[in-house]
């Protein structure tokens, strides 16, 4: 009697057979393979226009100064993004230290351990792919309710804006960790019980390590799209104008989408100059922070491989 993996893979080549040898069926998937391909190559050109555009409007202002100095609306010569950029590490660190082990555990948990027989656990799921789809701001009103003021009273502080940034993007970490798992063979983690290993040290021993790229991957995802967002930290007390530092757990911070946008709304061009260097700095940060990521996430692949 022939395995179930051997008679999905017989299925499908016999499948994928019939859709070649039939003429239809391969014009169709050329037709939709272009149209693939036209809607990426119109995204691209609108990313290289967009990034072409913003280099060439902050060319000019492309200093050292952008870094060190704070902002300033009397010298905009020497008007900078210190504030904007410290505090966009240290929201970003702890976005890291939190969306990892809840979304890495909410993973491990609906995937190894959860009875999906279990109306509760069907009812996690169906939240968790729910809210992945949830508008920003959403997230920026639950975090004043809940975690500014509300229950948790944190206050208007970095941490504040850390946590609803963390709630945010932490679905798109469970959906990524979860495939991750899902796509290790079960004989790895049949083969680790046969001898003699409990559940636990199946995980942590052969499915973790093997699933770490994927993991990367959804990190990546949800720190990129965490980095760029402005609408909820208005609501949880970024403010648009800091000239000092920002401390944790002290009020009065800014990011840098709400510093660039503050830049923007002005009426002067040298403003607008100064909003497209913003940009440039935050992709900056944004390569730094997610070549790094790829660097770890193929530094892994090849240990596991090797």
């Amino acid at each position: 009697m022939k395995s179930p993996n051997l008679a999905a893979s017989g299925a499908a080549a016999a499948t994928e057979r019939g859709l070649l040898s039939n003429g239809r069926g391969k014009t169709v998937g050329t037709l939709f393979a272009s149209l693939l391909f036209f809607g990426l190559s119109v995204a691209m050109l609108g990313l290289a226009w967009l990034l072409v555009w913003s280099f060439l409007r902050a060319q000019g202002r492309l200093s050292w100064d952008l870094f060190t100095n704070p902002p300033s609306t009397l010298d905009i010569e020497s008007a900078g993004f210190r504030p904007a950029i410290l505090g966009t590490l240290m929201v970003m660190a702890f976005v890291f230290v939190v969306i990892v082990p809840l979304g890495v555990g909410a993973a491990i948990y609906l995937e190894e351990y959860a009875d999906r027989n279990r109306w509760y656990n069907r009812f996690i799921e169906l939240n968790i792919q729910n809210l992945a789809g949830v508008p920003a701001v959403v997230f920026g009103i639950l975090g004043l309710a809940f975690i500014a003021r509300g229950p948790f009273g944190l206050g208007f502080i970095p941490l504040t804006a850390s946590l609803t940034l963390a709630l945010l993007v932490l679905p798109t970490v469970i959906l990524a960790t979860r495939e991750a798992i899902r796509a290790v063979p079960d004989s790895i983690r049949q083969g680790s019980l046969a001898l003699g290993a409990t559940k636990w040290q199946t995980i942590s021993r052969q499915v973790l390590p093997v699933s770490i790229p994927g993991i990367t991957t959804g990190v990546i995802l949800a720190v990129s799209r965490a980095i760029g967002e402005a609408a909820p930290l208005l609501l949880v007390g970024a403010t648009t104008f800091v000239v000092f530092d920002p401390e944790l757990f002290n009020s009065g911070y800014t990011v840098l989408p709400v510093q660039i946008y503050q830049y923007a709304t002005r009426a002067q061009p040298e403003f607008h100059d100064l909003a497209a260097a913003g940009v440039v700095i935050m992709l900056i940060v944004l390569l730094t922070m997610n070549g790094f990521a790829i660097w770890l996430r193929n530094h892994f692949d090849k240990k596991r491989v090797g």
